[in-house]
């Protein structure tokens, strides 16, 4: 999960489905364009954390599918279950895991990003201690969450400027509203809805998405 020259699509798992039946649909929309990353994140009726073993178990089916097309595989919150059930990396947002304790859980060769808010004063931390990557938002309304924040493209421009760690936008990303996010310098677009509920299919987001990305916004 390099940050390259040009933006690339971060995808974020709904946060309910059937891990069966999602794996085909999620193959399908890694096989339509490059993604750089799918992160696991599954959530309770209410947001809540799932069950550990049903994550473990979407882990386990999802995680061929995956790695097999050469794409990481990112859990969310859950350090210790990343490494469990063989994920290339965790994500932490700022009330789960601290980065410490989180590196220390997936070891040193593992992805490890840090939910920053709008806060350049937390992303400047996070990449000081050693983070991969930094995640800024929400940039959109978002039915996936209740954002605690909401962050401004000039937030992307001057990280761009200031270091080379990555960030990731965040927060009701779809392709309409994208370009400003990569124009503004985003190394990644985190999208949940704005893939799995596109009105033509997710395979359509992907492809969209990656126009998107080599028209450079």
């Amino acid at each position: 999960m390099d940050a390259a020259a040009a933006c690339q699509l971060y995808l974020i798992t709904p946060p309910a489905f059937d891990p069966d039946a999602f794996a085909d649909v999620l193959a399908a929309a890694l096989d339509a364009g490059p993604v750089a990353c799918v992160q696991l994140r599954l959530k309770g009726p209410d947001g809540t954390p799932m069950a550990r073993d049903a994550v473990a178990r979407a882990a386990d089916r999802l995680r061929p599918v995956v790695q097999g097309r050469d794409v990481a595989l990112i859990m969310n919150d859950d350090p210790a279950l990343a490494r469990e059930t063989g994920c290339d990396g965790v994500h932490v947002g700022q009330e789960d895991a601290a980065y410490a304790q989180a590196r220390r859980a997936v070891g040193a060769d593992a992805i490890v990003g840090v939910t920053c808010h709008d806060s350049t004063d937390l992303a400047l931390e996070a990449a000081e201690a050693g983070a991969d990557y930094v995640a800024f938002g929400a940039f959109h309304a978002t039915g996936t969450k209740q954002p605690k924040t909401r962050a401004e493209p000039s937030i992307l421009e001057w990280w761009s400027t200031m270091t080379t760690v990555p960030c990731v936008a965040i927060g009701g990303i779809t392709v309409a509203n994208a370009p400003p996010l990569v124009a503004a310098g985003a190394d990644f677009l985190a999208v949940v809805a704005g893939v799995w509920d596109h009105p033509d299919g997710p395979a359509a987001a992907v492809r969209a998405f990656d126009d998107l990305f080599r028209r450079g916004g």
